[in-house]
């Protein structure tokens, strides 16, 4: 009797402290949601931002090759998929003569698994000339890519296409300009690719969702959508650098928008770019991870997504391994992809880096005073006269 009792008091005990600590847990129960249906972020997204670390991020103080080393290994191990030495095997299909160049279509192995339709434009004159890998846009507009950056050209309906789609881009973005051909006209050899999945190598019916399901398959092959694009921006760049006609001691990497963080990004990864010029594409990793931001929304990020590298590298340190080469940097002050304090901040760290490798004069960073997100005839003038200009110290 007296066990029966005690067991039913144990019991009696237990269910009134269950009962207590149910209610204090629906008290303290805070319901996770989803802030939003479009740019979605969890409701806890500012604490997972404070847990990112970037472990390999630049430091005052340190020993910055030392730093560059270990950065650039580990931004080559996460980014790049293979190691890729397959023969280019060029092959011109076409020419246009130009005033004073001429502009080829010319077919090349890209990878191991891709041979590209790419433009090339080749100035009068002999000798060794300086050269630019033009890196186009995202732009939500899949069926033109290399047109964006050299103006196209071929008597087929689908070429006739292409040219007033480029000319209404070139427009829209670049004053009536095609920034590629604009340097060639300045005696710079020229080469422009389609990125994976723009141009001749997208498809019909291609739109801003299908990224989606690109990337995702993509992912389930051990592979991605950002990973083929920069190892195959090297694969250009080498391609560029080889060209008989070409000083391989001075390869640019240019670019807008999405091409301005193609060129930064393969100006760090690649050994055969020796100079960058990025426009419209920089700051922050957290100050873009914010909502109502472009970095959110989904589809058009994964071109520009590697899963991993956040827990490494900021987007200034992964610039920064570009450093001590000369780059050229320029951000709108209204752009409202990329806020300014994001920019400055970035900018700012980028700085330190160049420095402490004895070379932050050959950083340049600029706010463009009410500028847009655009490449207008005004900046790529500067640009380019920068160019010239750090160019022309090599000898």
């Amino acid at each position: 009797m007296k066990k029966t009792l005690t067991r039913g008091l144990a019991l009696a005990t237990a269910l009134l402290c269950m009962g207590n600590l149910t209610a204090k847990a629906s008290k303290e129960y805070v319901k996770q949601e989803i802030n939003a249906s479009d740019r979605c972020m969890p409701t806890f997204f500012e604490k997972i931002k404070a847990r990112m670390a970037f472990s390999l991020g630049w430091k005052d103080g340190a020993d910055a090759k030392a730093w560059h080393d270990t950065g650039l290994a580990k931004a080559r191990e996460e980014v790049i998929l293979f190691n890729d030495d397959t023969p280019f095997d060029p092959v011109v299909i076409a020419e246009e003569k130009r005033d004073g160049y001429t502009a080829k279509k010319v077919v090349f192995n890209i990878s191991a698994d891709s041979r590209v339709l790419a433009y090339l434009l080749v100035p009068k004159g002999k000798g060794k000339h300086p050269a630019a890998l033009m890196l186009h846009d995202h732009g939500s507009e899949f069926t033109i890519g290399k047109e964006k950056m050299v103006q196209p050209f071929g008597d087929s309906d689908e070429d006739k296409k292409k040219l007033v789609t480029a000319q209404n881009w070139s427009k829209k973005f670049f004053t009536g300009t095609f920034p590629g051909d604009e340097l060639a006209k300045r005696g710079y050899v020229v080469l422009s690719i389609d990125a994976f999945g723009w141009g001749d190598r997208s498809v019909k019916g291609f739109s801003t969702s299908s990224q989606q399901s690109l990337a995702c398959n993509l992912f389930n092959i051990g592979s991605s959508f950002a990973s083929i694009i920069a190892q195959e921006d090297c694969r250009a760049a080498k391609f560029l650098a080889e060209q008989k006609e070409v000083d391989s001691r001075k390869v640019a990497a240019v670019g807008f928008s999405m091409g301005a963080f193609r060129a930064w990004q393969v100006s760090a990864l690649s050994d055969d770019i020796t100079a960058g010029i990025a426009d419209c594409w920089m700051g922050t990793m957290p100050g873009l991870m914010v909502i109502g931001n472009n970095q959110l929304k989904g589809q058009s990020a994964f071109s520009m997504l590697h899963p991993t590298i956040a827990k490494y590298l900021d987007y200034p340190d992964f610039a920064g391994l570009a450093a001590p080469k000369p780059m050229l940097f320029y951000n709108g002050e209204a752009d409202k992809l990329f806020p300014v304090d994001v920019v400055n901040e970035a900018y700012a760290k980028m700085h330190s880096i160049w420095k402490a490798n004895g070379a932050e004069d050959r950083l340049h960073t600029e706010i463009i005073p009410a500028g847009q997100h655009t490449f207008l005839i005004e900046q790529q003038k500067t640009a380019y006269d920068w160019l010239d200009s750090q160019f022309a110290k090599i000898k």
